[in-house]
C-alpha cells in the first residue's frame, strides 16, 4: 500500500479543500494519472497517482485536509483489471477548455426562430406575438415547443422559464478556501490602504482602427488575435516606468520601486477571481503579451495556475467591460498601489474640433494607495494612458517619432 499524501503547495497554506475526486474510490489508476483536485486559499491543483494500483479514497469531497494528511491509498500489488487501459480520449476533451478564453460575449446571441423546435401552430404563435424562444419551456417529444407551452410563456411574462412561482427556498454553501481568501484580501485592503479612485476618458477609435487594419495579418503571423489587453498593457508599462510610484508598494516603513512591469491580469473564473501575473511586460512585444494573455486566461479557467504564476505582480489591469460594466471603482490587488479599470466600450457624442461626432468612449478607473501615490502623479498617470490609446502609434517608442529623431 502506498500513501498519497497532501503535498506542500505553499510557504503559508497550511490546509486545502479536496474539490473533487476524478477517479473512484475502487478504480484501478495508472501512474501520474489524476485522481483528485484540491484547493488552496490561493489555487487549485491536481494530485497524480505516485503509483498505478486500485485507488482507496481517504477523504469525501468537500473535506478541509492538514498539509502531510493522507488523501487515499493505492494499492500497488492489486491485478490490472482485463482490458484496463489509460483513456486515449482525455486529451480531446481538453481541447475545447483551451479554445474558451478566445470566445467573444458578442458569440451568445440568439438563436433565428427558423432554429427552434416548435409544432406548427406552436411556431405561428411565436412570429405572429414576437416571443424570444428562450424564454418557452418546452414539454413536447424531444423538446419541441407545443402550444401551450408558448401560452404558458405569454400569460406569465417576465418569469425565468422552468422558474417555481412563489417559492421562498434558501441555500446554504459552505465558502470555498479561495473565496475565504479573496474576502478577506478585499477587506484588507479597504482597511489598511488610503484608497482614492480617479477618472478619466479614452477614445478607442484609434484602437479600434487598428485592430480592424490588422488584427488579420496579426493572426496569419503570430497565431494569436489581436485583443484590446495588449494595447492596454504596453500602454501601462510606458506608464508605469514614467511614474514609478504607481508601480511601488509600502513594505514596513520602506517604498519598494521596481525597474519592471509585472502586470497582474484580473480573470474572473466559476470558483472565483484570480490575478495570474504578466512578467516583465515592458519587454513583451504585443503578440508576446497577447499569447500570455490567452495562457493564462485557459490555465485559469482550467485550474491549471501555479502558485509562481498568481504572486508577484506589480500593478493590475482588470476589465469589467466585458460582463458590461460602465464604470466601476476597482479595489487595489494588495500589496499593490495601484490598479487600473477597464469598462465597456459606448458609443457616445464628444466634441472634436468644436464638432460633435459619434465616438467609442471608454471611461477609465484607476484605484491607487494615497499613501504611495499623490495626486498628480495618479492624474497624471491616467492621462498618459489616454494620450498612448489615443495615438497607438507612441506605443513604439512611448514617444511621437519625430520627437524622438529631434531628441525632444
Amino acid at each position: 500500500m502506498i500513501d498519497i499524501k497532501v503535498p506542500t503547495v505553499g510557504e503559508s497554506i497550511s490546509e486545502v479543500t479536496l474539490l473533487k475526486w476524478t477517479k473512484k474510490d475502487g478504480d484501478y489508476v495508472e501512474r501520474d494519472e489524476v485522481i483528485a483536485e484540491l484547493e488552496s486559499e490561493k489555487a487549485t491543483f491536481e494530485v497524480n497517482a505516485e503509483k498505478a494500483g486500485v485507488l482507496k479514497t481517504a477523504a469525501k469531497e468537500g473535506d478541509t485536509l492538514k498539509i502531510g494528511d493522507t488523501l487515499a491509498t493505492i494499492d500497488e500489488t492489486a491485478a490490472k483489471p482485463e482490458g484496463a487501459a489509460p483513456k486515449a480520449e482525455a486529451p480531446k476533451a481538453e481541447a475545447p477548455k483551451a479554445e474558451a478564453p478566445k470566445a467573444q460575449p458578442a458569440a451568445a446571441t440568439a438563436a433565428p426562430a427558423t432554429d427552434v423546435k416548435a409544432t406548427p401552430v406552436a411556431a405561428a404563435i411565436i412570429a405572429d406575438k414576437k416571443v424570444d424562444p428562450k424564454t418557452v419551456t418546452p414539454s413536447g417529444y424531444q423538446g419541441k415547443i407545443v402550444k401551450d407551452d408558448v401560452l404558458a410563456a405569454l400569460s406569465n411574462p417576465g418569469r425565468r422559464p422552468g422558474a417555481e412561482l412563489n417559492t421562498r427556498n434558501e441555500k446554504r454553501e459552505r465558502m470555498s478556501n479561495l473565496r475565504k481568501t479573496i474576502s478577506r484580501r478585499l477587506v484588507e485592503a479597504k482597511n489598511t490602504t488610503a484608497m482614492l479612485t480617479t477618472f478619466n476618458e479614452v477614445d478607442m477609435k484609434p484602437v479600434m482602427d487598428a485592430r480592424s487594419k490588422y488584427k488579420d495579418k496579426f493572426k496569419e503571423a503570430h497565431g494569436v488575435g489581436l485583443g484590446f489587453m495588449s494595447f492596454f498593457a504596453k500602454a501601462c508599462s510606458f506608464a508605469l516606468q514614467e511614474w514609478p510610484a504607481v508601480n511601488a508598494y509600502v513594505d514596513g516603513d520602506e517604498l519598494v520601486y521596481h525597474d519592471y512591469c509585472d502586470i497582474s491580469i484580473a480573470v474572473s473564473t466559476p470558483r472565483g477571481l484570480t490575478v495570474p501575473v504578466i512578467r516583465n511586460a515592458e519587454s513583451l512585444s504585443m503578440a508576446a503579451i497577447e499569447k500570455k494573455v490567452v495562457e493564462l486566461a485557459g490555465k485559469a479557467r482550467d485550474n491549471k495556475l501555479t502558485m509562481d504564476e498568481l504572486q508577484g505582480g506589480t500593478f493590475t489591469i482588470t476589465n469589467g467591460g466585458v460582463f458590461g460594466s460602465l464604470l466601476s471603482t476597482p479595489i487595489i490587488n494588495i500589496p499593490q498601489s495601484a490598479i487600473l479599470g477597464m469598462h465597456k466600450i459606448e458609443e457616445r457624442p464628444v466634441v472634436v474640433g468644436g464638432q460633435i461626432v459619434i465616438r467609442p468612449m471608454m471611461y477609465l478607473a484607476l484605484s491607487y494607495d494615497h499613501r504611495v501615490i499623490d495626486g498628480r502623479e495618479s492624474v497624471s498617470f491616467l492621462v498618459r494612458i489616454k494620450e498612448l490609446l489615443e495615438n497607438p502609434d507612441l506605443l513604439l517608442f512611448g514617444k511621437d517619432p519625430v520627437k524622438a529623431l529631434l531628441e525632444l
